[in-house]
């Protein structure tokens, strides 16, 4: 794997990134993966988590910490994986706040990021034929039966936390699938954010050990797929963000709802609505106006990221073609 020279900037800006996909991963129905996708840095994501393994430990004894570091993409993973923990303290409040106060404003700007990242997939694919249609539908179906499953309650034992970080480490991997939508379906998202908020060590290493895990054995087999099946693998995931704008549908009813430790009300179960009897449901206003300027600005902002990697990469490839 390429290790690109990095400035400092260029870490705050790999930072900035995982901030990002930290508030989308605490979010049910937002994938941190979409994020990743989204930034550019996705390949260079998997890269990286796929070379931590045991076998680095032997590495580090024969060659050293510094030659090890390198290999791993150490500064990469560092600088990203510290965004998205400190998100997950922090800024993720932020969002969690937003989603209380705008709720439909919110879910219209992740919509237009996901559209968005679809556009961008697309004009990646190479060409469609009849294993990349089959792997788009295979994708969407797989989303809309995940967003419809009725959500269980599990306990919060050490070993099914375990279980609970590994697989939902496995969906912030993959676009289009929320890790928090994941907890929610098997009822560990209460569980979660309270052991966060009360600081519960032992839980946390427990589910810390699961997401360890599913990144390195999830990461390398995706990146397998990557290699070896592009464009059907690229289409699966097309049809996962695609089935996503289902679970980012702005305009929701609540069908079952829990409280948190923090006394918030957490969504299990909900239904989408129309926009145009939303008001007759819920008794909310839809702003419809304001949910489309969002949406646009979801848009707006992937397409001017992606115009700015473009501009940056011209510049630094300038002066070698001159």
């Amino acid at each position: 794997m390429h290790q690109p020279n990095r400035t400092i900037k260029d870490y705050l800006f790999i930072l900035l990134k995982g901030l990002c996909m930290g508030a989308a991963d605490v979010v049910p129905g937002v994938s941190g993966g979409t994020i990743a996708f989204i930034t550019g840095i996705y390949d260079e994501w998997l890269g990286s988590l796929k070379r931590c393994t045991p076998a680095v430990l032997l590495m580090l004894k024969r060659e050293g910490i510094v030659k090890t570091w390198q290999y791993i993409n150490g500064n990469f993973l560092v600088a990203l994986f510290g965004g998205i923990l400190i998100s997950l303290k922090t800024f993720a409040a932020i969002v969690l706040i937003a989603m209380d106060s705008y709720p439909i404003l919110v879910w219209a700007f992740f919509s237009g990021l996901v559209a968005a990242s679809i556009y961008h997939l697309v004009r990646e694919q190479c060409g469609w034929g009849l294993t990349e249609a089959f792997g788009l539908l295979f994708g969407i179906a797989f989303i809309l039966a995940i967003s419809f499953m009725a959500p269980a309650q599990l306990p919060g034992h050490g070993w099914i936390l375990f279980l609970g970080g590994f697989v939902a480490i496995c969906a912030m991997i993959l676009p289009g699938i929320s890790g928090s939508f994941i907890l929610l379906l098997v009822g560990l998202y209460p569980v979660f954010l309270q052991a966060i908020h009360n600081l519960e060590i032992v839980k946390l290493l427990w589910f810390g050990a699961g997401c360890i895990c599913g990144l390195v054995v999830f990461s390398r087999f995706l990146l397998w797929l990557l290699n070896n099946y592009h464009s059907q693998t690229l289409s699966v995931l097309i049809g996962f963000l695609v089935g996503s704008l289902y679970v980012t549908w702005p305009w929701k009813n609540a069908l079952l709802t829990t409280t948190d430790s923090h006394g918030r009300t957490v969504v299990l179960q909900q239904e989408n609505l129309n926009p145009f009897n939303f008001l007759a449901v819920t008794g909310n206003e839809p702003t419809l106006g304001l949910a489309i300027l969002w949406a646009f600005l979801g848009v707006a902002l992937v397409l001017g990221v992606e115009l700015v990697a473009h501009w940056i990469k011209r510049r630094s490839t300038a002066p070698a073609s001159a």
